[in-house]
């Protein structure tokens, strides 16, 4: 009998969670919050991103060739795949 009762109190707090959710999510208050945040994001996105400060570009000459290594190329190695074969 107490197992029961149990179980009863159960479904109805999960289907009142479910209830109480549902009638939030298509209540007016909600709708009209949803509607006013998406008729919003554009103007916030443009403040946003016109209060971002323009960093000076300090990449000047930082990467440097390394003229060495056309000279080691030139050097013929003999290769040895063949003779993996043998």
């Amino acid at each position: 009998m107490i197992n029961n009762i149990l179980r009863f109190l159960i479904l109805l707090i999960i289907l009142s969670f479910f209830i109480f959710s549902f009638n939030y999510y298509v209540s007016d208050t909600n709708m009209d919050t949803v509607k006013n945040n998406r008729e919003n994001l554009e103007s916030k996105i443009l403040e946003s991103s016109s209060a971002l400060p323009l960093l000076p570009n300090d990449t000047n000459d930082v990467i440097e060739f390394n003229s060495g290594f056309e000279n080691s190329n030139k050097q013929n190695f003999k290769r040895s795949f063949w003779e993996l074969f043998k």
